[in-house]
């Protein structure tokens, strides 16, 4: 089984059943290659690596997600520069989206290995953030101003705690 099909799969179920079934799992992101976090070991391994996904005749929208830990010899800009010119090499109709993107390349550094993955609606599932993808809309906007709305009244009072009500209302509540 190939990872970001597994991946996809859990996140797609969790998506549409909006049912949490992790408590402790954040986020999964799969793994398809490795390869030293040397800019030529990573030239030379996505060449071949991206072949499944932008090789021509086929062809799709993409954005590169890159992310490093413990390592300060890979500039950033550098590294997705490079990984986008591999994809555009292999088929000079793969563009790049930021904002719907067919395929993201999610690029993990950590130390000298560099972990490579190809995913699919890396935004719908919210950067496969389990915890995320199980709220839905009206969960994901919170209350900001901390109003609250009484039952069977049309007016929004402020909620107010032990600690917010002056020292005289506490007095009064007491007696």
């Amino acid at each position: 089984v190939e990872p970001e099909d597994l991946v996809h799969h859990i996140l797609k179920d969790m998506h549409d059943t909006k049912k949490k079934k992790t408590r402790v799992i954040l986020r999964m992101l799969p793994v398809s290659g490795t390869c030293k976090a040397f800019m030529e070991d990573m030239k030379k391994y996505t060449e071949t690596f991206f072949e499944p996904w932008f090789k021509a005749p086929k062809k799709g929208t993409f954005q590169i997600v890159y992310k490093a830990r413990n390592n300060s010899h890979m500039s950033r800009e550098e590294v997705i520069k490079e990984l986008a010119g591999i994809v555009g090499s292999l088929n000079p109709e793969n563009k790049v989206d930021l904002n719907n993107p067919q395929y993201t390349i999610v690029v993990e550094i950590i130390k000298s290995v560099c972990c490579l993955s190809v995913v699919r609606d890396y935004i719908l599932f919210r950067k496969y953030n389990l915890q995320e993808v199980v709220k839905s809309k009206d969960d994901a906007q919170p209350n900001p101003s901390g109003l609250r709305e009484e039952p069977n009244s049309k007016a929004v009072k402020p909620e107010t705690t032990e600690e917010e009500k002056s020292s005289d209302e506490v007095k009064q509540d007491n007696n």
